[in-house]
């Protein structure tokens, strides 16, 4: 085993047995590729040796082994499922980008499911079903598992309510942890099984198997219902506010629950430098936990010794009518949806808070800079708080907000900041945007 192998998977040559699946990596490499056999199919690896993860020199190959040590688990979360694919072709650090339709260079067990979104776009996304699937998309280096949260059989039912619980900046993990707990609590009055698990990053991921009953309207309707009782049961912890100048806390994001939004499912492997991964956990193990525990290098030592957390999650569906209930029960009508989204009957203003006419001075915002990379994206933030050094002193990190703005094909980030806490007489006026790289929403 070199260095750079992530411990229990071998670079070179293995042989895995799991619920009947078996591969065996072939010994022979010709022309930059490497060729697996991976449940009696052929899978190429193009580039095996390309470094993903450059701190620990994690490679394409790791990236692939990682995934077929994992394989049951994984696909428990993402197979079964139109999957939309986020690449990483050079690496971490580098431009990454999103693409909903399958390659159409793909072999031909590789299926696919045509899927319709808001928009009115169709696409062809991949729905892995085995271990061989889950290869061949570690070759394109998706790094991470996208998969919408329905089945290819049924589109537009979802069997899976999705809890994305997102600290806004400088907020410790201990209240992440402890917003989970509470958001627990509330699943179980509800008669809902949650099932955790890190989401790789700085927040914690619930999924909720769902009896496929309802539409995407209603089962957002009813994470929205959840997310307010959580922001009521804990106010000073969690918020449901969808304007990032008005959250605080923890936010409880019920939008990823909107039809066409994905988030990395279980296993996932994350472009962190030390390449985390979203860890399914028990919930004896929530409050024990560290997001870094749980690397590409540690997850298959974990998983040969425990197994997959979320092995019963299938079992457990449930019904969401309590919370349909509770949404009307609490009387606040919708909240604001995604950009990109119809206007919904009775949705308020989907204007954020600072640019409402006769807005207070409450939230006021400047925008600082747009660019591709978000490295020339903090790099304008770190110029103009040396411009005024005086404002930027009265800042919070959560007065600094990073948008990560997806287009139709990759993500470039905003910077803007909030001078709520800053004096009036403080407070700089709006600037020519630095950087100003002109970026279209489609791009």
């Amino acid at each position: 085993m070199t260095a750079e192998s992530p411990p229990g998977v071998p670079l070179r040559s293995a042989v895995l047995s799991s619920s009947g699946l078996s591969w065996i990596a072939a010994l022979a490499r010709k022309h930059e590729t490497e060729i697996l056999v991976v449940a009696s199919r052929e899978v190429v690896i193009s580039h095996p040796d390309k470094v993903l993860f450059p701190k620990p020199k994690y490679t394409k190959l790791d990236l692939v082994r990682y995934y077929l040590a994992v394989a049951d688990g994984a696909l428990r979360g993402a197979g079964g499922r139109p999957n939309m694919l986020v690449r990483y072709p050079d690496g971490i650090g580098r431009e990454h980008f999103y693409q909903k339709r399958a390659p159409k260079s793909r072999p031909a067990w590789i299926e696919v499911v045509e899927l319709r979104f808001p928009s009115g776009r169709a696409a062809d996304e991949v729905v892995p079903r085995d271990a061989a699937a889950l290869a061949w998309l570690a070759n394109l280096a998706c790094l991470e598992l996208h998969p919408h949260p329905v089945r290819a059989e049924d589109l537009e039912h979802p069997d899976e309510l999705r809890i994305d619980l997102d600290p806004v900046p400088g907020i410790e993990w201990t209240q992440v942890q402890e917003v989970t707990s509470v958001a627990r609590a509330v699943l179980h009055d509800f008669n809902l099984t949650g099932w955790p698990k890190t989401s790789g990053s700085r927040g914690m991921h619930i999924c909720v198997r769902l009896e496929r009953r309802w539409a995407f309207d209603e089962v957002r309707r009813a994470a929205l219902a959840l997310a307010r009782e959580v922001e009521q049961r804990v106010p000073n912890l969690a918020t449901s506010k969808w304007w990032k100048e008005e959250r605080h806390g923890v936010f409880v994001d019920y939008n990823q629950n909107a039809k066409d939004r994905t988030v990395a499912s279980a296993y996932s492997v994350r472009p962190t430098p030390d390449a985390r991964v979203s860890a399914p956990l028990t919930w004896d193990e929530v409050g024990e936990c560290e997001p870094a525990d749980f690397t590409l290098a540690s997850m298959p030592a974990r998983y040969d010794k425990i197994g997959d957390a979320h092995a019963a999650i299938d079992q457990h569906a449930g019904s969401i009518e309590g919370l349909l209930e509770l949404f009307e029960r609490q009387g606040l009508g919708d909240a604001p949806w995604p950009p990109h989204y119809r206007k919904q009957a009775s949705e308020p203003p989907r204007v954020q808070p600072s640019k409402r006419k006769r807005a207070t001075r409450k939230h006021p915002l400047i925008e600082i800079g747009r660019a591709r990379r978000k490295e020339d994206a903090l790099a304008g933030l770190t110029r103009w708080k040396r411009r005024h050094p005086q404002a930027a002193a009265y800042l919070a990190p959560a007065d600094v907000l990073i948008d990560a703005m997806r287009g139709r094909y990759s993500i470039w980030t905003r910077i803007r900041v909030n001078l709520q806490h800053v004096p009036e007489e403080l407070r700089p006026n709006q600037e020519p945007l630095d950087p100003d790289e002109k970026i279209l929403s489609s791009s």
